[in-house]
């Protein structure tokens, strides 16, 4: 079989992306594992607070209900009142 062009481009079209990727990989670092500690403590007690202020507890939020502000359509800066069909601008 005759070595054309058409072959040349389509090696070239596989073979160099593949040699790209394999050299990428060949020279890309490893990273090490991490390192696990052989021994993990924990501080075991109270979270360390000032000693000069007591501790005094918050007050629990109450269920007080809010009524809703009153709904207004007629702002100073509101002017689509006069806006009519066809009035563009």
């Amino acid at each position: 079989m005759v070595f054309s062009r058409r072959m040349a481009a389509l090696a070239a079209v596989v073979v160099i992306p593949l040699g790209i990727a394999a050299t990428s990989f060949a020279l890309s670092d490893r990273p090490e594992s991490p390192k696990v500690p052989p021994k993990v403590e924990l501080d075991s007690g109270s979270p360390s607070s000032p000693a000069s202020t007591p501790a005094t507890p918050t007050p629990a939020p109450s269920d007080e209900v809010v009524s809703r502000p009153p709904v207004t359509d007629s702002s100073a800066d509101d002017d689509d009142d006069d806006d009519g069909p066809g009035d563009d601008g």
